[in-house]
């Protein structure tokens, strides 16, 4: 997933503030306020803000549904530096993108016009989307109140490199772990952590790309912890549905407008909003490559072609679209704290119509 402008450096205001405020113990003094980067408030804000959080924690906040919202543990702006995964993480024998030594992005090929794959291509970058399809159904699995989101990952780690290949979010840019994990409120990139333990009705999503062959494939989905309430059955079911009538859009000389006018013309109208800040992209010898793919309306140029790869992965939120970048340089959450969910599929144009690779 492409990160477009996400950067509203933590100036988090009304209950966003209060979250962040009660989970790092801001003193009550609030003198320290400008040590932790946030803005400075009177005592009689912070107390109305305190009493916003309280109202959420207590599941009484009707706009949205009944979930425990997810803040960050620290306002102390520490991203993971890049660190080349060992042996004994990543058995040597397993093929590793460029980025894994050197944390960096660079392209393998050029990005000057969207790749055209061969018949021989499509199928190496098959088995990567079929693992990596497997890997996620192991992930959602798992999923259920008490676990933690890192040993989700631990396990769909174990099992990618057991399959001889290559997780392809470890060290890409100098992220941490081998797969993300968005719970609730995080629209995208959050990292699985130890601390994280899923609640009954947390709904996550886990977004699983693995290298193999030379060759990523990608795909995510949302699974829910125990029972979910109507209001989060009804976002998830509908962000669901999006991707598929997406899906079924596509096809030789079709716009990659129609994709996204296509996801809008469904949600707009049940009250969603889409992330117009992260997008699809094209996926297959670069993790990430043109064309990109806006699941917003929009009029952006260009018409599919037989042998494209990319994702369609719309994020839809129950409240505004807008992110907010935690202080981990990753993790991006809903401004106004309501949840958002995500489906993706990685997708190859075909003579006539569309082959859903990691299905």
């Amino acid at each position: 997933m492409l990160r477009r402008t996400v950067d509203c450096a933590l100036r988090l205001r009304a209950a966003e503030t209060a979250a962040v405020c009660l989970q790092t113990q801001m003193p009550r003094t609030l003198r320290t306020s400008a040590q932790h980067g946030l803005p400075r408030i009177s005592m009689h804000e912070y107390q109305q803000l305190r009493r916003k959080q309280q109202e959420f924690e207590a599941g009484a906040h009707g706009r949205f549904g009944t979930y425990q919202r997810i803040v960050p543990s620290t306002l102390v702006k520490r991203k993971a530096e890049a660190r080349e995964p060992s042996l004994e993480l990543v058995p040597s024998g397993i093929e590793r993108p460029a980025y894994a030594s050197t944390g960096t992005a660079e392209p393998v090929q050029s990005h000057s016009q969207i790749p055209v794959l061969t018949g021989e291509e499509i199928e190496r970058m098959r088995v990567a989307c079929v693992i990596a399809r497997d890997a996620l159904a192991l992930g959602g699995s798992m999923v259920r109140p008490g676990v933690t989101t890192a040993a989700i990952d631990r396990e769909v780690h174990g099992f990618i490199v057991s399959r001889g290949a290559y997780p392809s979010c470890l060290n890409y840019l100098g992220f941490p772990r081998s797969i993300c994990t968005s719970v609730n409120n995080i629209i995208a990139h959050g990292i699985p952590d130890d601390a994280c333990v899923l609640a009954d009705g947390d709904c996550i999503n886990i977004d699983v790309t693995v290298y193999k062959h030379g060759f990523h494939g990608d795909t995510s989905a949302m699974f829910v912890a125990g029972s979910i309430d109507a209001p989060g059955r009804r976002l998830l079911d509908t962000t669901q549905e999006a991707l598929e009538l997406a899906i079924q859009a596509c096809g030789p000389q079709v716009p990659f407008s129609t994709i996204g006018t296509t996801i809008e013309s469904l949600v707009a109208p049940l009250g969603f909003s889409v992330s117009q800040e992260l997008t699809g992209h094209g996926v297959g010898r670069d993790f990430h490559q043109r064309p990109l793919i806006y699941h917003h309306a929009n009029d952006l140029p260009g018409a599919m072609e037989p042998g494209m790869a990319f994702t369609i992965e719309p994020i839809v939120s129950q409240g505004v679209a807008a992110g907010v970048l935690w202080p981990d340089g990753w993790t991006v959450a809903t401004a106004d704290g309501a949840r958002s969910a995500q489906y993706e599929h990685t997708v190859v144009v075909t003579a006539d119509g569309i082959d859903v690779l990691t299905a």
